[in-house]
């Protein structure tokens, strides 16, 4: 039996690019916002721009994040990016607290 691919959203790319030029970034100053430049090469911006690649997770909430945007914004096809970007999006979940030691 084959594995089916998950599907994958069809606007990623076109909203991760546009996240980049609204902010005015090269591909190498978005990968230096996103704190990944010790991980990944600055050419994956551009895979993940053209639709070569899909970014892992932590990628696009870094993405999200830069963007003053919820992660929902980036993957949902049906959501569009705000008109102006950065966002105005205020993390305000709760913290994961460490276990007391005994």
């Amino acid at each position: 039996m084959g594995r089916k691919p998950r599907p994958k959203p069809n606007r990623l790319a076109e909203k991760l690019l546009t996240i980049r030029n609204a902010l005015g970034l090269s591909q190498a100053e978005m990968l230096r916002r996103l704190g990944a430049e010790d991980f990944v090469s600055y050419h994956r911006i551009s895979e993940y721009e053209t639709e070569k690649r899909e970014p892992p997770l932590m990628i696009l909430l870094s993405y999200a994040r830069v963007a003053g945007v919820h992660l929902e914004d980036i993957v949902d096809d049906e959501l569009d990016l705000p008109d102006k970007l950065p966002g105005h999006v205020r993390y305000v979940g709760i913290k994961h607290k460490p276990a007391k030691k005994r």
